[in-house]
């Protein structure tokens, strides 16, 4: 039997959430050991207890596994576990991040460039104009476009990207048997085309309340920046906005009137300074440190040769991102955080990158 069936079931098992499931990998030595270690040897593992052990519908999980492959590959869907290398690497950061998504469409996870685009459902002529005119901005720098598939801002970011022929990701707070609103129908087929659509909740699963703002913090967790077009001081875009700030990840906003509602809540992430204040894409970019068909120079190139192995390594992931905290850095490079801070020490004495507030690094 495949390994994603395992994964599959996996996320099945009762009781166990994104850290569990982790830690049962973990202790385990993979994922199909989970289902033929005796009860005792799981039980001795930390944050588990016998009570919970005999709670673990395996055979069950197993079962239902089984049928849910049959419609993966009746429907072509795409598995993405946390350990494979397509799953969205930023995403595995984030420790409440689903251990498995289904996707569908022609979706690259992993580009170097991610930015989430959320707002409200009832958006202004303004927020129509602002969104047009950062998707048609983010063209430029090739960033995938992910966003929530929702009316308003969302689909309007969504659609955006599909007429410039970007590649854009919209994930649901639903199941991929079914689209909600069911006027993005279309949208969605053509998002298929370059992007599509991503899930973590099994089949069937029906687009209920409580599952939206579980879906937010896929959105925040798998981008670099989260941009609020329009939005009250409550609501999902808010949620995301807050998720995005709680990973160490870059938050913007646009401002609004002061008396217009639906920038009261950009304007709120502002004034707290939550979210950056951006106008357009040069604010955007200048934030991210994004430069436009970026190569490395010669200068580059040549200190290289200056690097230690482990200098080298930490910099060609700063490089890739151009701008990150040292907690992420640490992630994406695989070194201690105790190497890592050493490293940036050295790599700023050469000239090679700047320190800048709360931890955060740029390429010099």
């Amino acid at each position: 039997m495949e390994e994603s069936y395992y994964q599959i079931a996996l996320n099945k098992l009762e009781g166990v959430g994104s850290a569990r499931a982790r830690a049962l990998v973990s202790h385990c030595g993979g994922v199909r050991q989970i289902f033929d270690t005796s009860k005792k040897d799981l039980a001795a593992i930390p944050g588990l207890s016998m009570r919970l052990v005999n709670r673990l519908n395996r055979e069950e999980a197993l079962r239902r596994a089984e049928d849910e492959m049959r419609v993966i590959q009746r429907d072509g869907i795409d598995v993405y576990f946390y350990l494979n290398d397509d799953y969205p690497s930023r995403l595995k950061h984030c420790e409440d991040g689903p251990v498995l998504l289904y996707g569908a469409g022609n979706m690259r996870l992993n580009p170097p460039r991610i930015v989430s685009i959320v707002g409200t459902r009832s958006c202004t002529a303004y927020g129509e104009r602002m969104t047009e005119r950062l998707v048609d901005g983010l063209e430029g720098y090739g960033a995938l476009v992910v966003s929530g598939l929702a009316y308003g801002i969302d689909t309007l970011a969504h659609r955006a990207s599909v007429a410039r022929g970007m590649q854009t990701v919209g994930v649901l707070g639903h199941s991929l048997d079914r689209v909600y609103p069911a006027q993005n129908e279309s949208l969605v087929a053509q998002m298929k085309q370059n992007g599509g659509v991503l899930s973590e909740f099994e089949f069937g699963t029906k687009p209920d309340r409580e599952n939206f703002p579980q879906r937010n913090r896929i959105v925040a967790g798998m981008s670099d920046v989260t941009i609020v077009i329009e939005t009250m001081v409550k609501g999902g875009s808010m949620i995301t906005a807050r998720m995005a700030a709680g990973y160490s990840r870059d938050v913007a906003a646009f401002p609004g009137a002061t008396d217009a509602p639906y920038s009261s809540g950009c304007n709120h992430l502002i004034k707290t300074n939550i979210a950056a204040l951006v106008e357009g894409i040069d604010d955007l970019a200048y934030l991210m440190g994004w430069e436009k068909d970026k190569k490395p120079s010669s200068m580059q190139k040549q200190l290289f040769v200056e690097l230690t192995d482990v200098e080298r390594q930490v910099f060609s992931v700063l490089e890739q991102r151009q701008r990150a905290s040292i907690d992420n850095l640490s992630l994406d490079a695989g070194l201690p955080m105790s190497k890592t801070a050493a490293a940036l020490l050295e790599l700023e004495f050469k000239g090679v990158v700047r320190s800048l507030p709360g931890k955060v690094y740029e390429v010099a």
